[in-house]
């Protein structure tokens, strides 16, 4: 295990590279995975690791089950220029990018009355950590990113999903591609808007179905109300007319929990 005891080192220039820009991830097919619990949803997702770095004075080597691939020590005072943040247990990950897109997620649906959220333009990495971090305590089948405008492997949307962009399946493709996708699938197509639409406790979500969402500025774009088989909304009580993307989203997941009847098998 080679000793890097500089922050100028070349290897260290690459990983802040590909932690600070999404042309460097596309350019050289790796993107970055910092903290022990994030690293292991990756590696059971089937995810690659090409490069580790560790601090020994924070990671205890002996516990830690690392995988078997090029290793890097770094000494605290190194580790603490490259990392995020403090709480990561002394590792970081350089791991190999994959397909993700829907040919891919076909293949990992086993449901036959698949839940599935999709967003719409979504921007922000933290509202896209926390959809993701809902959809996997609601045991949500999978995840679509349409026209995203962050990728799926930004360090932020990784350290905001808690890992949770590892254990849910997720996708990222056009809206067009999504609506022929969810339409040759069979999968209900709820939009959320404000516009015309059912209360959303009143809309059967027990067969097959998508729950899309846009952004909380603009909504959803007409293609996808044309598309829609049903419009639902989130009642609105107070004086504004919005809620956050993930919120709204949590709270049509576990509806659809509530009424799969899955909420009382636990």
């Amino acid at each position: 295990m080679e000793l890097i005891t500089s922050s100028k080192n070349p290897k260290l220039r690459l990983l802040l590279e590909l932690q600070q820009k999404s042309s460097e991830r596309r350019k050289h097919g790796l993107f970055v995975v910092e903290g022990l619990r994030e690293l292991q949803h990756c590696i059971e997702a089937g995810y690659e690791v090409d490069t580790l770095f560790v601090c020994p004075s924070l990671l205890d080597l002996n516990d830690a089950s690392l995988p078997e691939c090029r290793t890097f020590e770094l000494s605290k005072e190194v580790y603490e220029k490259v990392a995020y943040r403090g709480t990561t247990e002394g590792i970081i990950a350089e791991v190999k990018v994959r397909e993700n897109g829907l040919e891919q997620l076909a293949s990992r649906l086993k449901s036959e009355s698949p839940l599935i959220v999709v967003l719409e333009s979504v921007e922000k990495p933290g509202n896209l950590g926390a959809v993701l971090r809902s959809a996997d305590a609601a045991g949500v089948d999978a995840v679509i990113v349409c026209d995203p405008l962050t990728d799926l492997y930004n360090p932020n949307l990784i350290r905001s999903s808690i890992g949770a962009v590892f254990t849910v399946p997720v996708a990222a493709c056009t809206s067009e591609e999504c609506i022929a996708f969810l339409k040759a699938n069979k999968i209900q197509i709820l939009t959320a808007q404000l516009q015309d639409s059912e209360l959303y406790y009143n809309t059967p979500m027990d067969g097959p179905t998508a729950l899309v969402m846009g952004t909380e500025s603009t909504g959803l774009t007409n293609q996808w109300r044309e598309a829609a088989d049903a419009h639902i909304r989130i009642p609105m009580l107070g004086r504004l007319d919005s809620l956050n993307v993930s919120v709204s989203a949590a709270i049509l997941m576990f509806e659809a929990v509530r009424q799969r009847g899955y909420a009382t098998k636990t």
